[in-house]
């Protein structure tokens, strides 16, 4: 049995240059306090922090791309550490999960040079917001979805997102302002599709395209920019539930960008219908 599926071998780490792996990691968010190290509760950092070290023996601090919060999913996280482990990259792919919880999936690990940092280098995210549009509620969804009863008007709220691509000061949908140096982002495309069916783990296909009838009932809000504030793509769909429902147009999102107004924006979305899919970065 290959002994990099269980436990790194390190040899003499003393001795043992320093790596930098990047890794692409899927998780469910729902038993979380969220990514990020916290007093009051389990976060996704701590246990991955704790299968490196089960793994190789080392006391490793990961950099994540984005700090997703209590009970956000992930489809492709991407964290970046150092390391003295001479395991092969496909020794942590393979091994690295079977010290991880059954919720936290490794689905990539590269090698990258040195200096490589997974939230500085990130170019591009895209994060991916999921209603279930449909009288009946279905339980098993609860930990995933934004349930909504009342039919939704996905065209209305497909033209509305459209005001919100390009470069723009979105305070109004930040919690808290001011949380960043800048609240200016640039969105490079937002979208929203009625779907039939749902396949969070598809990152590389568009939902089916509604066509009428009443089994289309999964509403994907795709947004993609070149960074988030804190709560934006909730606080978006909030405000984007109030378009579906008829009670503002979609030409008030320019009002609400206008203004600058946390207040003039709507609610925001509780944190199970939100996905981080992709991170791009430049090689």
């Amino acid at each position: 049995m290959d002994d990099s599926t269980t436990t790194a071998s390190t040899g003499n780490a003393d001795l043992a240059p320093v790596r930098t792996l990047r890794m692409t990691l899927a998780y469910d968010g729902t038993n979380y306090c969220g990514w990020q190290v916290q007093p009051n509760g389990m976060a996704l950092q701590t246990a991955v922090e704790q299968a490196l070290l089960d793994f190789t023996g080392e006391s490793i601090r990961v950099v994540a791309s984005g700090r997703t919060d209590a009970g956000v999913h992930a489809v492709g996280q991407v964290v970046s550490f150092a390391t003295r482990s001479s395991a092969p990259c496909h020794g942590f792919l393979h091994g690295l999960p079977v010290h991880l919880p059954a919720d936290i999936v490794v689905r990539q690990v590269d090698e990258v040079a040195t200096g490589f940092n997974a939230r500085f280098d990130a170019k591009r995210k895209w994060y991916r917001y999921l209603i279930h549009n449909n009288p009946i509620r279905i339980p098993f969804l609860r930990n995933y979805t934004l349930w909504q009863r009342t039919r939704l008007n996905e065209q209305a709220m497909h033209a509305a997102v459209q005001h919100l691509v390009g470069t723009h000061d979105f305070r109004c949908f930040e919690s808290h302002w001011p949380n960043r140096s800048s609240s200016v982002r640039t969105v490079f495309r937002a979208s929203m599709t009625r779907a039939t069916g749902w396949n969070a783990w598809d990152t590389n296909a568009s939902p089916v395209p509604a066509a009428g009838t009443a089994a289309e009932d999964f509403l994907y809000f795709d947004i993609e920019a070149d960074g988030f504030l804190y709560n934006m793509v909730r606080s978006i769909v909030g405000t984007l539930i109030h378009v579906g429902r008829g009670r503002w147009s979609p030409e008030d999102l320019n009002r609400i960008l206008a203004r600058g107004d946390r207040t003039h924006a709507g609610e925001t979305a509780p944190p199970q219908g939100l996905y981080l899919m992709q991170v791009v970065y430049e090689t």
